[in-house]
């Protein structure tokens, strides 16, 4: 039996060392700002009942679910021939668990099978991986980490105002720049649909011009036109595609060109409302846009939706939400309204590899290595770095007796910043000899003195 060359599949990653303690900061950088806006952390599990998932993402998304075999003989409890049935209605017979496509959906099944222990509103975050069958390509991957953070239980639009005060405030926290915050409102695409003659069918027209930057305007209009749109009636949806000016203009513009449309007019006033939020909290507008042809295409939006987009153009959205106001109510609980949105940690990684913004001792943990030159040398060693590791210093040994230059070169390798050198004189006359790896100088000191420094 030859030997089988391992791989993973396809749109996973290993994460080494490395690449996880940049993980790490950004996931504590982007907890601290959720725990500063007073949101608590959730988890909920990585499998759902298909029953849960299903229906809640349009048609396009509930493709993407990865379904879960059912244990044991799966296939002995098919009713129907499986070489002639077809995937749709072979798949309930043997799966009845799918890997979580987002982490909205189970949080609106745990409000609901919570609710009478959950104080209202209730404010969470969750930071956890999902799974899409999508395929891959540059940023968009199968299994990605998600961080959301989400209101339920309350209408007010000072929420919609706080999510933009706590993307402002995330990026700054880790030196990005050159982004835009889009907002928009489902009332005003709802009615743009109903402006157009297609009342109560906005979700084709999100999920048509949820695709604007893909397949541009023309590709846009070729499948509104699939769908029943006129000529006439995307003539009317061009200038509102192409709308410019600052946010208040084009907001003049909307309420004048759309002034009989009761649900644009709702839509706009909601925006209105939310920027005011912000100017009132001291939060940064000039990051903010209003779009309306921002759309996203899940049908479970409401209200407000957001994007944030990197300027430079180098990747997709790096976030995304908006309001929903009735998620529980496919669960049995309506009338709960949410709001929320959802980071893209893989997308900011990579914006931040890019820049060269992770700090540099991030992908360190060990801060001294203690060299190992022999078992007079080990025994001494091993009392320096208990007590380096009771004061808290991240320590470590080489574990075996080898040559100055390949311990060195370990060190190097690890961006170990300090390293102490015990020979024979430093255990004759209890010093360490310490070497700044960073700084390339060296000097003989007591271990009280090392740990009295490496704790400053």
């Amino acid at each position: 039996m030859s030997n089988q060359k391992p791989s993973i599949p396809k749109g996973t990653r290993d994460f080494g060392p490395k690449v996880v303690s940049k993980r790490n900061y950004l996931i504590s950088t982007i907890r601290a700002t959720f725990e500063k806006f007073g949101f608590l952390p959730l988890e909920t599990p990585t499998m759902e009942n298909l029953s849960v998932l299903t229906g809640k993402y349009g048609d396009e998304g509930d493709q993407l679910i990865f379904k879960v075999l059912n244990s044991g003989d799966y296939v002995s409890k098919v009713k129907t021939n499986i070489a002639t049935t077809p995937s749709q209605k072979l798949t309930p017979q043997i799966s009845e668990k799918g890997l979580r496509y987002d982490l909205t959906v189970p949080f609106a099944r745990y409000v609901v099978m919570n609710r009478n222990e959950i104080s209202f509103p209730f404010r969470r975050y969750q930071m956890q991986p999902v799974w899409r069958a999508d395929r891959p390509q540059k940023g968009r991957y199968r299994e990605f980490m998600q961080c959301d953070a989400d209101v339920v239980g309350t209408k007010s639009l000072i929420c919609e105002a706080e999510i933009i005060m706590m993307m402002n405030e995330i990026l700054q926290n880790l030196g990005i720049e050159g982004y835009q915050i889009i907002i928009n409102s489902r009332k005003i695409l709802s009615g743009l649909a109903a402006h157009l003659g297609h009342k109560g069918e906005e979700g084709a027209l999100c999920v048509a011009i949820d695709k604007l930057d893909k397949i541009g305007k023309e590709g846009v209009f070729k499948e509104l036109e699939k769908i029943g749109y006129k000529k006439f009636q995307l003539e009317s949806l061009s200038p509102i595609l192409e709308l410019t000016g600052s946010n208040q203009e084009k907001i003049k513009a909307l309420e004048s060109t759309l002034a009989n449309n009761d649900e644009v007019l709702k839509g706009l006033s909601e925006i209105k409302q939310i920027l005011n939020y912000v100017e009132s909290m001291s939060g940064n507008l000039a990051t903010v846009e209003f779009d309306p042809a921002l759309a996203r295409g899940l049908s479970y939006y409401t209200g407000a939706i957001f994007e944030i987009k990197i300027l430079d153009g180098s990747i997709g959205s790096i976030s995304g939400g908006g309001r929903y106001d009735n998620l529980t109510g496919v669960f049995g609980l309506p009338d709960v309204s949410g709001v929320g949105f959802s980071l893209g940690i893989d997308r900011i990684y990579d914006v931040m590899e890019a820049r060269d913004l992770f700090p540099k001792e991030v992908a360190t943990t060990t801060q001294v290595l203690i060299t190992n030159f022999g078992e007079e040398e080990e025994a001494f060693a091993i009392k320096q770095l208990a007590k380096l590791r009771q004061a808290g210093i991240s320590s470590e040994l080489y574990p075996t007796s080898a040559k100055l230059k390949k311990q060195m070169t370990y060190a190097n390798n690890l961006n170990i910043p300090f390293v102490v050198l015990i020979g024979s004189n430093e255990v004759e006359s209890n010093t360490l000899t310490v070497k700044n790896m960073i700084q390339g100088t060296q000097e003989s000191i007591t271990i009280e003195a090392l740990i009295s420094k490496l704790a400053k």
